[in-house]
C-alpha cells in the first residue's frame, strides 16, 4: 500500500494506490463472498465508470447489461458479479467476483477517494466566536462563520465559511457543516452529521392562528431540531423548528436536497427521502423507509417501518403496515394503483364503446318508435 500525493493549486492531495490482492483483503472484511481472478499484484490508484476507465484503475459491473463493456474497457481491473460465467470473461485484465458488486464498489471508492477538504485546519481570523461558546481540539472553522453565545462544537467537527450558529447550538463530533448553513437557536446535531451548504436548520414552522376578522396570528414556535448521528443532509432544504418540544430526524437517515420538513415530525431511523419532498407538520415517517422525490404528505398522519413511498405520491392518510409500497395520488398499495392505471388507460377505449352502445340504444328506440 502507497500513497501518492501532487501539489494541485498549493494543496497536497493524497491518494491511495493499492494492490488488487490489498483490495480483495480490504473488501473481504466488508462483503463476502469475495474472489480475486488475475494478477494479485495489479495496482489500483482509482475507480471509475467502465466505459471510461483507464490504466491503474477498478471498474465495476453492477447490472449485467454493462457485460457488453468488458472487453473495450481499458480498466485494470473489474467488479463483476460472482454469477458471471467466468470463461466468458476477457482474459487481458483482473476482476474481483463479488457477491454485491455495488456494494463492493462502494466500499474501495470511500477507501481509494481523497478526502473532500471545503475548509483549512484550524479557526479562521475572521470567524466570530462568541466567547461564552465552547470549542474543543481539533476544531476547523471557515471564513466568516459566526458561533453563537453558549454554543458547544465538539472534536474534530467542520464548520465551513458563512455558516451561522445561532445562540446555543450544539455540534457534535466529526460533524461537517458546508458553506452557507444556518442553525436557529438550540438545536442540536448529532456526531458525524453531515450538513450540506445552504441548509437551514430550525427556522420557525408554519404555525398561524385565523383570526375572526381573516387575519393569521403566529404562534410562538419555542421548540428545536434533534439530527442524530450520522444523519446527512442535502443542500438547501428546510427542517422547521417544533411549535413545543422536538422536530427529530434519527439516527443514520439522509435526505436529499430541497426537502422540506415541517414543525413537529419524526423521521426514522435509516430513512431515505429523495429530493422535493414537502413533509407537513406533526408527521412521523417510520425506520428503514424509502421516499421517492417529490411525495407530498398531509399533516398529522403516520407511516410504518420499512415502507417505499413512489415519486410524487399524494399521501392523505396514515399506512401502518410495515414493508407496504404505496404510490399515486391520493396514495395506495400499489397493487390497486396499478389496477387504476390501467382503468385509465382503457378509458378512452370505454367512452367509444358507450358512445356506440348509446347510438345502437337511439336506433332501437327510433325503430320502436316507427312500428
Amino acid at each position: 500500500m502507497k500513497m501518492l500525493h501532487f501539489d494541485k493549486s498549493n494543496q497536497c492531495v493524497f491518494y491511495l494506490i493499492m494492490t488488487l490482492q490489498e483490495i480483495k483483503d480490504y473488501l473481504y472484511n466488508v462483503v463476502q463472498p469475495i474472489e480475486l481472478v488475475g494478477n494479485p499484484q495489479t495496482a489500483i490508484q482509482g475507480i471509475s465508470e467502465i466505459e471510461t476507465a483507464q490504466q491503474g484503475e477498478l471498474a465495476f459491473v453492477a447490472n449485467s447489461k454493462y457485460e457488453r463493456f468488458l472487453e473495450s474497457t481499458n480498466a485494470s481491473a473489474v467488479i463483476v458479479s460472482n454469477k458471471i460465467d467466468k470463461a466468458k470473461l476477457p482474459g487481458s485484465k483482473a476482476y474481483l467476483l463479488a457477491g454485491d458488486p455495488y456494494i463492493a464498489f462502494v466500499f474501495i471508492l470511500e477507501k481509494l477517494s481523497p478526502m473532500r477538504k471545503f475548509i483549512q485546519e484550524g479557526i479562521s481570523e475572521s470567524a466570530f466566536i462568541d466567547p461564552t461558546a465552547e470549542v474543543d481540539q481539533d476544531v476547523s472553522i471557515g471564513a466568516g462563520a459566526y458561533i453563537g453565545q453558549n454554543c458547544q462544537v465538539k472534536r474534530g467537527a467542520k464548520i465551513g465559511p458563512n455558516v451561522s450558529l445561532l445562540d446555543g447550538v450544539v455540534v457534535g463530533e466529526d460533524s461537517m457543516i458546508y458553506p452557507n448553513v444556518t442553525v436557529y437557536d438550540e438545536c442540536r446535531i448529532g456526531n458525524r452529521v453531515i450538513v450540506h451548504a445552504g441548509a437551514t436548520i430550525g427556522a420557525d414552522g408554519f404555525g398561524f392562528a385565523p383570526q375572526p376578522d381573516g387575519s393569521y396570528h403566529k404562534i410562538p414556535q419555542v421548540g428545536i431540531v434533534v439530527l442524530e448521528d450520522d444523519v446527512e443532509l442535502g443542500a438547501n432544504l428546510c427542517i422547521d423548528r417544533a411549535t413545543i418540544g422536538e422536530t427529530r430526524v434519527k439516527r443514520g437517515t439522509k435526505i436529499d436536497n430541497l426537502v422540506q420538513v415541517g414543525h413537529n415530525c419524526s423521521i426514522g431511523s435509516n430513512t431515505v427521502i429523495a429530493s422535493q419532498v414537502g413533509v407537513s407538520g406533526s408527521v412521523t415517517i417510520g425506520n428503514q423507509c424509502m421516499v421517492g422525490g417529490q411525495a407530498g404528505f398531509v399533516g398529522h398522519i403516520e407511516m410504518a417501518d420499512k415502507m417505499v413511498i413512489g415519486a410524487q405520491a399524494g399521501i392523505t392518510k396514515s399506512f401502518n403496515q410495515e414493508g407496504l409500497v404505496i404510490r399515486g395520488a391520493p396514495a395506495q398499495p400499489i397493487r390497486d394503483q396499478m389496477k387504476q392505471e390501467v382503468m385509465l388507460r382503457k378509458l378512452g377505449d370505454m367512452m367509444e364503446r358507450i358512445k356506440q352502445l348509446e347510438l345502437q340504444l337511439q336506433q332501437m328506440n327510433d325503430q320502436k318508435l316507427t312500428k
